[in-house]
């Protein structure tokens, strides 16, 4: 299977998504349809036949709509070009639809306002020019009137294009609404005008007066003109849903300091970069791809990427990041990834690919959107008999009321409630180092009842450090490193790397060591100074004959601890004890806690013995520990516990990738490998489970947000469709067609408005 996005035309509301998704889902070799009304673009899953994507976009033409296949990549871009420059900009395509919006918004505005003044003038005895006022100046008024409202309805044509192309289809939209209310009331309009002209030529003013008073011209213009201010804050607002995206492209820097075979220095636009490039990066400069330092040192501040304020530094060896900033020193890099293998690029696509899924609580809004607008059409025409009936036949009433209910329920709001809120809140995840791989993984993490975390790596630090060095009663801990450092160095064991990291570290000298050999289970052994040394657990001790004296309880004490005692003797005398323990982050036992603080059960999963297990778990305080599991057994502890509830599995290795895929939501360390990576829905750039907690909160804000926006939309249209139908005109209230495209405009804005909250969310902390 083949996945491509589109960019569709023509959607102006929910039930244009519905309309799009259906008839893309009916093509043959489609698997799914995905359709982000926000972006006007649809991520389609299908059989990798190119004859099948221009099958989609006459499926999506038929249906009303225009559907283009989006090109990978910008015709004339370097294969290297970073994914800023690969990428169409969401903001670009928001903010020239807000400028379009905006040219109709002026014009409309410059020939709405004399019209109602004209109209409303006239009712309510504003000065006019003596040309409109009385009976023999009928006509004149109406076709004023006229006039101004044709520029409205030209510039605004698109309403009615699209909404009547949609009702021919069999697919009315909001713009079909629009169309519907404002022709109804044009046609009424200038049908009242021949009436007046008709009256003026039979010598009857009154006739002609009283059809002119009954115009309904202002109606129309401002429907237009007040829906096409809804629409242009609702342009603005989407511009502002995407800022997430457009900062992360943002960051990367556009040139780089191209570092010549002689030493030379040159300028050069960073799609040129190519990997192993050498690199220059002074203070206050962006690093321009992903590499390695390979001179010099730096510090570098990489809150940008990974919300850590803390610089960091880069020493020679040390790995960089594109888009990060050198704050202090300089150095030079050798360039490994580039263009759209970064960092950088890679948040940037997860970013954008969850902000075109579809979370599963907008089937809600899809089913209602798929059969709003027909049955309010429906209603519309029930209402305007109705009114015909009940007021003995008064056309006038029952077009108001009839339009009135057309306007008032476009479900433009419907539509954006779910989509605005998703890509505000993965936006705002990416920005705290929380990359949220779709729609689905952000709603499931709401009411996660258990957290499954793997132990080394995720709640230890996944390097084994020494804790504590006890040499025995006589010798000097120099020695004892001496010693150890010489013994342990030839060896690549992982407890030996750290004995010789700790040595290096405190400056230790090392012993010669001559006929080095490792003893399989048991440790090291060889000759120092004429006399055999030792290294390893106490079994190989036992079986050497050497005595361990006191330092055997305290090495069950420590092992009590969590830690693995390493014994050293030379020339068969006990010289001490090197103790060694993969240690716990230093934000994990917070992290536990805040979980629990927000009512989530906490699980530890590890292949180490059960001793190790429940000395970390008193460090940490997570609810329950399962020892001595397997790969496959973590896979089956999860299922175990989804049977209570909802399961997030925190990992960051190979061993991890079945148990994360599994899990409702897989969470993966941010350092761990590819195929956990790959496999988790939720990635934690800043390698701290205090971002699991915060993950949870992120998602918890977003739901309530898409909860909020769906009850106002939805609440909105309960209110207001009976409103203007009429039901309150017994008690003097009633709402005329451009109070209703008022309303209707305003609750759309509110939705953004609402969404757009989220971008002020920061984790709380409350356990801490």
């Amino acid at each position: 299977m083949a996945t491509q996005r589109f960019d569709v035309t023509g959607m102006t509301c929910a039930a244009c998504s519905t309309r799009v998704e259906k008839a893309t889902s009916g093509v043959p070799g489609v698997q799914k349809a995905v359709v982000n009304l926000l972006k006007n673009s649809m991520d389609v899953d299908y059989d990798g036949n190119p004859a099948t994507l221009d099958a989609i976009s006459s499926a999506v033409d038929k249906a009303g709509y225009g559907a283009t296949p989006r090109m990978k990549q910008a015709e004339g871009a370097s294969a290297n070009a970073p994914a800023a420059a690969t990428r169409t900009a969401p903001e670009n395509a928001a903010a020239k639809e807000a400028k379009s919006v905006r040219l109709r918004l002026i014009v409309s505005f410059i020939f709405a306002i004399p019209l109602f003044y004209l109209d409303m003038g006239y009712m309510w005895g504003w000065p006019l020019p003596a040309c409109f006022l009385g009976p023999a100046n009928a006509m004149t008024f109406g076709l004023t009137q006229l006039l101004l409202v044709i520029p409205i309805t030209a510039v605004n044509f698109k309403f009615f294009r699209n909404g009547f192309k949609g009702l021919a289809h069999g697919a009315p939209n909001m713009d079909t609404l629009v169309a519907l209310g404002a022709t109804a009331s044009l046609v009424y309009s200038v049908a009242e005008l021949y009436h007046a002209g008709i009256a003026l030529g039979a010598g009857d003013l009154h006739a002609a007066h009283a059809a002119v008073m009954d115009l309904y011209f202002e109606g129309a213009g401002m429907i237009l003109t007040l829906i096409t201010l809804g629409k242009y804050f609702e342009a603005r607002s989407k511009g502002r849903t995407t800022e997430a995206i457009t900062a992360l492209m943002d960051l990367a820097p556009k040139t780089a300091t191209l570092v010549g075979d002689g030493g030379t220095e040159t300028e050069v636009p960073v799609e040129r970069v190519q990997p192993g490039d050498v690199l220059a990066v002074r203070a206050g400069q962006g690093v321009p791809v992903d590499g390695v330092v390979v001179e010099g040192s730096g510090t570098v501040d990489e809150s940008a990427l990974t919300g850590e304020s803390i610089p960091v530094d880069k020493p020679v060896g040390s790995e960089v990041t594109g888009a990060t900033v050198n704050t202090a020193g300089y150095f030079k890099m050798r360039a490994v990834r580039v263009g759209d293998d970064t960092a950088l690029a890679h948040i940037i696509r997860l970013v954008d690919d969850a902000t075109s899924s579809k979370a599963p609580i907008q089937k809600l809004a899809d089913r209602i959107s798929s059969v709003f607008v027909p049955v309010v059409i429906a209603i519309a025409v029930v209402v305007f008999v109705v009114w015909l009936v009940i007021s003995g036949m008064d056309v006038s009433k029952a077009v108001v009321h009839g339009i009135a209910v057309l306007v008032i329920s476009c479900p433009c709001a419907l539509g954006l409630a779910t989509p605005t809120a998703i890509m505000v809140g993965t936006g705002r995840g990416a920005k705290q180092g929380i990359l949220i791989k779709s729609a689905e993984a952000l709603e499931n993490a709401h009411d996660v009842a258990t957290v499954v975390l793997d132990k080394t790596g995720t709640i230890t630090k996944g390097e084994p450090e020494v804790t504590d060095v006890i040499p025995a009663e006589g010798i000097e801990e120099g020695d004892l490193l001496m010693l150890a450092y010489g013994l342990e160095k030839p060896s690549e064991h992982p407890l030996a790397r750290a004995v010789c990291a700790h040595a290096e570290a405190v400056g230790s000298d090392q012993l010669p060591i001559k006929g080095f050999r490792q003893i399989a289970g048991r440790g090291l052994a060889g000759e120092t100074e004429g006399a055999e040394a030792l290294g390893g657990n106490a079994e190989l001790m036992r079986d050497e004959g050497i005595d361990l004296g006191a330092l055997e309880e305290r090495a069950q004490q420590l092992a009590l601890e969590g830690k693995t005692p390493l014994f050293f003797a030379w020339g068969g005398q006990m010289l001490g004890i090197i103790a060694i323990a993969d240690q716990v982050k230093p934000t994990s036992a917070a992290a536990i806690r805040e979980l629990e603080a927000l009512g989530v059960g906490t699980v530890m999963l590890t292949g180490d013995n059960e001793r190790t297990a429940q000395a970390i778990q008193k460090q940490v305080g997570v609810d329950q520990v399962v020892a001595g599991v397997l790969p496959d057994g973590k896979d089956a502890q999860v299922q175990l516990l989804a049977r209570d509830g909802k399961v997030a599995m925190v990992g960051d290795g190979v061993n991890d990738a079945p148990a994360l895929a599994r899990a409702d939501v897989g969470i993966a360390i941010g350092a761990g490998t590819d195929v956990a990576i790959e496999s988790a829905d939720m990635v934690l750039v800043r390698n701290d489970l205090m971002d699991v907690a915060a993950g949870i909160q992120l998602s918890r804000a977003t739901m309530r947000n898409i909860k909020q926006n769906l009850f106002w939309a939805l609440f909105y249209n309960v209110i207001c469709i009976p409103v203007a139908a009429g039901v309150l005109s017994p008690f003097g209230i009633t709402l005329t067609p451009d109070i209703a495209a008022a309303a209707m405009s305003l609750s759309s804005i509110c939705v953004v408005a609402n969404a757009l909250r989220l971008r002020a969310w920061k984790p709380k902390w409350e356990g801490v």
